[in-house]
């Protein structure tokens, strides 16, 4: 009976040690910097705004095109500025047909001089599809250098492997026409 009492109490630790680490797990997963510096500032009042389209792609066809080779994407979010902090609002992951899929930041985040962040999309993520997109807005509250915005796609599948870069596009823009 003492083995028995012994095991279950082991058994039940594991299983509240797992249900304790599961949520910060999820919350965690598709956000690898995980140390952002979240802001109270809504960059929809700052004058220097910018929204930013980044093709990304959860999988590619191959072969006959009916086969499709999953990748891992990874938005990568990068200050510029060695001088100023930018403010990133919105993060949202889209599907091929436009539909909203996942929604990355629920308030803005600071980017210090120089600073990066970054957002993945999981290889077993099946919905983006080959025409997926990222759509973001940041904001400064004076000039800056625009920041970089960029996707890397990456798979691997017994012997072969692919990796490639997409980069962000400007699609609104409030800023100035002064060169950067």
């Amino acid at each position: 009976m003492k083995k028995w009492s012994l095991w279950m109490a082991m058994l039940g630790s594991l299983v509240l040690t797992f249900c304790e680490k599961a949520p910060e797990q999820q919350r965690t997963a598709h956000s690898p910097s995980r140390k952002y510096s979240y802001s109270k500032v809504e960059i929809d009042s700052f004058p220097f705004r910018e929204r930013i389209y980044v093709p990304v792609y959860s999988d590619i066809y191959h072969m006959s095109g009916e086969n499709r080779f999953l990748l891992t994407a990874t938005l990568s979010l990068r200050n510029t500025s060695p001088t100023d902090s930018v403010f990133v609002g919105r993060v949202h992951y889209y599907d091929s047909h436009g539909a909203l899929i996942r929604k990355y930041l629920e308030k803005a985040i600071v980017l210090a001089p120089l600073e990066a962040a970054e957002f993945v999309v999981e290889q077993k993520e099946k919905k983006g599809g080959a025409g997926a997109s990222f759509l973001l807005e940041w904001g400064a509250r004076r000039p800056v250098s625009r920041p970089v915005f960029q996707a890397i796609m990456i798979g691997t599948a017994h012997s072969q492997g692919i990796s490639f870069t997409t980069e962000g596009v400007v699609v609104e823009s409030n800023l100035d026409a002064s060169p950067r």
